[in-house]
């Protein structure tokens, strides 16, 4: 099953990470080895290339918002992504620190339709007796372009939920404020 998170949630989901990562990270004493230093602010990111000899090669570093930011109807994060990239081969072939401004909220992919839970049932008719152990049924839409039935019913399911943010510049002034004051 995926889980997405969606909207404000992610951007409550980072900043929350920030935030704890801010104030448990000083002053701990580490029994493993100690991973490498990643800003409180920063979020680790992956990912992979073709490399010169056609191999599969991966890409690992982090991103560190500067500023949210809207163009309009979209939330958006400014900041700086460091990349090392290392080669099919296990050799470091570069690294890589750029300016990016990346999407801060997705749209919902997926919705839960119906996550139901039976507990074991035991019946005894007439002398027949029937045994049904645990169940759970979890249905799930997935929305998407030729996804008619998911969309349809993510729609359906989406029907009572808060609709689209009337001010997304006010959102995106909250989050710059937060933003100046993890930093200190």
């Amino acid at each position: 099953m995926r889980v997405r998170k969606t909207g404000i949630a992610a951007i409550v989901a980072i900043l929350v990470t920030a935030m704890v990562a801010l104030f448990t990270g000083a002053g701990t004493a580490a029994a493993a080895p100690a991973a490498p230093a990643v800003p409180a602010l920063s979020t680790p990111i992956t990912g992979t290339f073709t490399d010169a000899a056609g191999g599969t090669g991966t890409a690992v570093g982090t991103f560190t918002p500067t500023d949210f930011a809207t163009d309009g109807s979209n939330l958006l994060a400014n900041g700086v992504a460091d990349v090392t990239l290392t080669d099919s081969a296990g050799q470091q072939v570069g690294t890589e620190s750029r300016a990016v401004t990346v999407p801060a909220a997705a749209a919902v992919a997926s919705c839960e339709i119906l996550d139901l839970v039976l507990g074991p049932l035991d019946l005894d008719l007439l002398g027949l007796v029937v045994h049904l152990d645990r169940v759970h049924l979890n249905i799930t839409a997935e929305s998407g372009p030729g996804n008619l039935l998911g969309n349809l019913l993510c729609a359906i399911a989406g029907l009572l939920d808060p609709g689209p943010l009337t001010n997304l510049q006010a959102l995106v002034d909250l989050l710059n404020q937060i933003l100046a004051l993890l930093r200190g």
